[in-house]
């Protein structure tokens, strides 16, 4: 009887069903233009969506004003309560692929709003600790495309610690 039991036992925690990890419920890390964008925002997935099912997401570059990415997006969540999550990423002097440090720089600006927490996270505010880098994996003018990875975390009294980390985007300018 015993054994039948843990037979038993064993079948049914063998069929679980096996959930994705988190990362892996991200766009994949791309570098086509594919206009995606997705991060763990204190390890959950974390990818912009819109009223309209749009994705609310835009990328700019400009290599005559001291070579400025700007990357905006936000999330819309109407369950369990009207939610609105932006993530802006800002950092001037981008020449072409490789690592900027987000924390160090007063040319760089990152920040996370948050209406349901009341909570405004911005790098750029005094008593806001933050320190990130953000990684451009290709930037061709020619092709309009920009792709990069990214990882940040912020912090300020009154307000949970924001980690956000696997970061990625590609798109086509």
């Amino acid at each position: 009887m015993k054994a039948l039991l843990l037979l038993s036992l064993a079948l049914l925690l063998g069929c679980k069903k096996n959930e994705p990890a988190p990362v892996d419920q991200l766009p994949p890390a791309t570098q086509t233009g594919a206009n995606t964008f997705g991060c763990l925002v204190n390890g959950v997935p974390w990818t912009p969506q819109g009223f309209d099912g749009s994705s609310n997401y835009s990328v700019s570059y400009d290599q005559n004003l001291y070579g400025v990415i700007d990357l905006r997006t936000y999330r819309y969540q109407q369950q369990p309560t009207d939610n609105y999550q932006y993530i802006v990423i800002y950092a001037s002097d981008l020449r072409g692929p490789k690592s900027y440090n987000l924390s160090s720089s007063v040319d760089t600006r990152v920040s996370l709003n948050d209406r349901l927490t009341g909570c405004y996270l911005n790098s750029r505010d005094a008593g806001t600790y933050h320190k990130g880098t953000l990684t451009i994996t290709r930037l061709d003018l020619q092709a309009g495309i920009v792709s990069g990875t990214f990882a940040y975390t912020l912090a300020k009294p009154g307000c949970d610690t924001v980690r956000i980390t696997q970061g990625r985007f590609d798109k086509k300018l």
